[in-house]
């Protein structure tokens, strides 16, 4: 193994033999927010219109508190059981998993329309295509990162059949590609391009550059998702990749679907999902959905901006925005960012005494 021989570079094997990782909440606490939700939740009401002090969670905040510390800081997942799912319409659900983003960072947008929280549910889009999107299709996923700090993922119903999650660890698997394969290794710290799927904002260039790991204040940071490299060769101005680059990725996933690496896990109704974005890499099989529309498969995901985040490279700015801590940043900027997005992140950024992004948007 290498240096970052952090709580992050871990196996299989670890978080089966200690899972403190794992977070329960009580079944009194479960009713305690099955009553908050209901008693604030507005039909009409515009998410960017709740207030983070709407949101009393009493001790269970405490519990998921630890949940996003582990995440962000330790291991690099976590997991929230209990959180109420019985009785609460989708809507109720949803504001659930938007109450607790609002305490937990500020929310960044996810894509073409600047959607600030993503149904996660399959409306048949082709992953595979120029503008796909593994959120909403049943196909079996990429190993890939998101694009913030933190995804948070609540389950309201899982699917008829798979839709399994699978998690490596970016900083075990370069572990690996150091000892197995050092010429690789060193490939991986050049620029690889990645397409934004026709998702980029007005002043963003349809694809741009990172390393697949790079050093930051001894962090290291992984970045990968092989169906937006791929998307990028197809786009005028990206470098064709080299046949060690090729090779690269191909080895790079090789090792994450290894099972000594590969933790699969169901997520269960009422279960919350933590990964941190820079040193989890994540996946899914496909699945089949039941027939009812209203047992489909369908989560709730969050990107975050957290208070407490790291510096990060300098070569995360293009798509980050900002690579300083405690910053806005992240996201999927897309094309309907307007006036209601802006007030919206200056003023939780306000609240979690964080800073903003300032520069002006065309």
């Amino acid at each position: 193994m290498d240096k970052f021989n952090t709580r992050a570079c871990w196996e299989t094997s670890d978080l089966k033999n200690k899972t403190d990782w794992i977070f329960q909440i009580t079944d009194k606490e479960k009713n305690q927010l099955h009553d908050l939700i209901h008693s604030i939740y507005e039909k009409d009401k515009n998410l960017f219109d709740y207030s983070p002090n709407e949101f009393d969670f009493g001790s269970s905040w405490g519990t998921i508190e630890k949940a996003l510390s582990e995440a962000l800081h330790g291991r690099g997942l976590a997991i929230v059981r209990g959180l109420p799912r019985d009785d609460l319409s989708h809507e109720k659900f949803r504001l659930l998993s938007w109450g607790i983003g609002l305490r937990a960072g500020v929310a960044r947008p996810q894509g073409l329309a600047s959607q600030y929280i993503a149904a996660v549910r399959d409306v048949g889009t082709n992953y595979r295509a120029a503008n796909g999107r593994g959120y909403s299709s049943n196909a079996k996923l990429d190993f890939h990162v998101d694009g913030a700090d933190l995804t948070t993922l609540t389950c309201y119903n899982k699917a008829k059949s798979g839709g399994q999650s699978m998690i490596s660890s970016g900083v075990t698997a370069q572990s690996y590609l150091i000892k197995e394969r050092p010429d690789l290794a060193e490939t991986a710290r050049e620029y690889f391009y990645f397409s934004r799927q026709s998702e980029q904002a007005d002043d963003e260039t349809p694809f741009y550059g990172q390393p697949l790991f790079e050093e930051e204040n001894g962090q290291l940071f992984c970045k990968w998702n092989r169906n937006r490299v791929q998307s990028a060769q197809n786009l005028e101005g990206v470098p064709k990749l080299s046949a060690t680059q090729r090779e690269t990725m191909d080895v790079l996933d090789e090792i994450l679907r290894r099972p000594e690496l590969m933790y699969t896990m169901y997520l269960e109704p009422g279960d919350m999902q933590i990964l941190n974005n820079y040193t989890m890499f994540h996946s899914r099989t496909d699945y089949i959905d039941f027939d009812k529309e209203s047992e489909k498969r369908c989560l709730y995901r969050l990107w975050l901006a957290p208070p407490d985040s790291i510096k990060m490279p300098e070569s995360w700015r293009d798509f980050y925005r900002s690579v300083e801590p405690a910053t806005v940043r992240g996201g999927i900027r897309g094309q309907a960012y307007d006036q209601a997005c802006r007030d919206f992140d200056t003023n939780h950024a306000a609240f979690l005494n964080m800073k903003l992004d300032t520069r002006p948007y065309k």
